[in-house]
């Protein structure tokens, strides 16, 4: 069953931002995931939470999302990440096809 993580990130410092978009892709394939989404158009339909850049990535599972995420692999890009922006990230299961 697929699992996608759902990442809604403000970046503080777009520059150096630029390296983790580079950094970032090479671990999310290595544990199965896509893009589905990578900061396009986004609008608030209901609710009050302010959508900056957000990411939407399908894993095929949600333990390869959660290994992933804590991965030797991802470990530098994440820790820039969160140097330089303010993230919340959530990781959903999918339903069965």
């Amino acid at each position: 069953m697929p699992a996608y993580v759902v990442v809604n990130i403000e970046v503080h410092d777009p520059e150096r931002y630029k390296d983790y978009i580079k950094m970032s892709p090479g671990s999310i394939a290595q544990y199965g995931g896509r893009f589905i989404a990578r900061g396009g158009r986004t609008e608030a339909l209901e609710g009050t939470t302010q959508a900056r850049r957000v990411v939407v990535l399908e894993f095929p599972s949600y333990e390869q999302a959660r290994a992933w995420h804590v991965s030797a692999e991802y470990a530098d890009a994440k820790k820039l990440r969160q140097s330089i922006a303010t993230t919340s990230m959530l990781l959903v299961e999918g339903v069965a096809s």
